[in-house]
């Protein structure tokens, strides 16, 4: 079987399938199979693969036409200009939560202490110390298996972090500079609306928030408080329609200069805020 031959009876099959990017999916599957890029099915589509090369293919189209998601079958993703490492113990790394990392970086400074709670593959602390110098990193899960993936992703990338299997704060020590946290924040009842790829592949404990999606928020704004040096800031990622809620969130725990940042797609995506530490 060609190279060509064997895309095209890929995304014919993810079509027959509704997956909606079939041709995009088929090609993607097949680059890394073959280890190709997009440039072999212009200039060599006439070129045989092999039969091992050929049953895998097959065996990832047939995974992706059931709705599991592109990179659980690659097990990779892009984020923030690096690859990550993605399995199903996590949430795969979103072009949303660049939002939040690239709001963190214009208030980080070299050698911030900076805590990741909810930290999943450590995509969002990974980030942070690659683009800034001598920054001390702690990422914490509730999920050992998050935390194993995050500390290979942080040997895969050659970054000095720390990872911690922890319940929010329950085995977190010493102050930050910064915290961080894109906790679960879907409302329970809206997660079986979401779409196949997210409800019926990606961990429900890392999506649902509570009733009205604010239940990791109540928590964080407090329990943060003994963890914040004074003037330390704390970032959320949230979903579109709570920039309010958490607003208030944070203001009523007596946090200051909240602030809401949209994402490109003009979506409300992150708030943070300062604390200011209570002195006598």
């Amino acid at each position: 079987m060609t190279y060509g031959e064997a895309y095209q009876m890929g995304y014919v099959q993810l079509e027959n399938s509704e997956i909606k990017e079939a041709k995009l999916d088929a090609r993607l599957l097949l680059e890394f199979i073959c280890d190709t890029n997009r440039n072999d099915l212009l200039v060599h589509p006439e070129r045989e693969i092999t039969a091992e090369q050929e049953i895998k293919y097959f065996q990832c189209i047939e995974r992706r036409a059931t709705c599991e998601p592109l990179q659980y079958i690659t097990g990779e993703q892009e984020f923030m200009g690096l690859t990550f490492l993605t399995d199903p113990s996590t949430l795969i790394p979103r072009q949303d939560t660049e939002t939040l990392v690239e709001e963190v970086l214009l208030h980080l400074h070299d050698g911030m202490e900076i805590l990741d709670v909810c930290t999943g593959s450590g995509c969002i602390l990974l980030s942070l110390l690659k683009y800034s110098n001598d920054c001390i990193g702690v990422g914490c899960d509730l999920n050992p298996d998050a935390v194993l993936l995050a500390k290979k992703n942080a040997e895969m990338l050659g970054l000095d972090a720390t990872f911690v299997q922890s319940d929010l704060f329950e085995h977190i020590e010493g102050k930050y500079d910064m915290i961080v946290s894109n906790p679960p924040y879907v409302e329970t009842a809206v997660i079986e609306t979401l779409d196949m790829v997210v409800k019926g592949y990606e961990p429900h404990t890392a999506l649902d928030g509570g009733a009205d999606g604010l239940d990791f928020y109540r928590r964080l704004v407090t329990q943060a408080k003994p963890f914040l040096r004074k003037e330390g800031m704390l970032f959320f990622e949230i979903g579109y329609n709570q920039a309010e809620s958490v607003s208030r969130l944070l203001a009523e725990a007596g946090y200051i200069e909240v602030t809401v940042k949209k994402d490109l797609a003009g979506l409300d995506r992150v708030v943070y805020a300062t604390y200011m530490e209570l002195t006598i």
